[in-house]
């Protein structure tokens, strides 16, 4: 059984997973209270279940981008987890796992999501034999940026605030937002793709497991 965590940003997910089926999948908002949530809600994870955390045979997490303090209070959390359980951790990074809930269309696709202070982390996908493919590292946009540098109809999925979506809503013919619901990072896909490189032999090295981190000082494109 692999034990999924995602704390990328605000929005918090949990998911075991055992290759054959999703067992338990839970998500909320956090309101920065990450390091005094995360431990009860696995517990309560497990215990609905009916399962223990000797049980856990690995750990996926979230790498990012996102959030400097709850990425670092999510990874954190997992290493401890898997030194004192002895397994092994898969990082994922976050953007990736939102693309592949996304049916796969022959069109550019941004997937973003909150990076603080209006700014959204901006990573760009193509489909490739029918998987979402990223294209080029994590930036660094805001809304009205990425906004303006869409020229042709581009898929625009992930967390965005209302006035985001508004701006996105004035190009609403070739800007093709995906719903709310829709672009929810699901903690389920996280772990699926985690079971997939561990089941590889794709384990990382847990001391040495580092987030993705995008810098303030990036430039914005204008």
């Amino acid at each position: 059984m692999l034990l999924a965590v995602d704390t990328s940003t605000q929005w918090t997910g949990l998911a075991l997973y055992d290759g054959s089926q999703a067992l338990a999948e839970t998500c909320w908002i956090t309101r920065s209270h990450h390091t005094v949530e995360l431990a009860p809600a696995v517990d309560r994870l497990l215990k609905q279940g009916g399962y223990q955390p000797g049980e856990i045979e690995c750990l996926g997490v979230a790498l990012g981008p996102g959030s400097f303090t709850s990425l670092r209070i999510g990874l954190a959390f997992v290493k401890g987890m898997a030194l004192s359980l002895h397994v092994p951790v898969v990082g994922v990074p976050t953007l990736d796992f939102l693309a592949a809930a996304q049916p796969v269309r022959d069109l550019p696709m941004a997937a973003l999501l909150q990076a603080g202070r209006g700014r959204l982390a901006l990573v760009w996908f193509r489909a490739h034999k029918g998987k979402w493919q990223p294209q080029g590292l994590p930036q660094i946009t805001t809304a009205e940026a990425l906004a303006e540098q869409i020229e042709t109809p581009t898929l625009v999925v992930g967390e965005l605030t209302a006035a985001e979506r508004q701006v996105f809503g004035r190009k609403r013919r070739i800007a093709l937002l995906t719903s709310p619901a829709e672009s929810v990072r699901r903690p389920t896909f996280l772990a699926e793709m985690a079971w997939e490189r561990w089941k590889a032999g794709k384990t990382d090295e847990v001391v040495g497991l580092s987030p993705i981190y995008l810098h303030v000082a990036e430039a914005i494109p204008s």
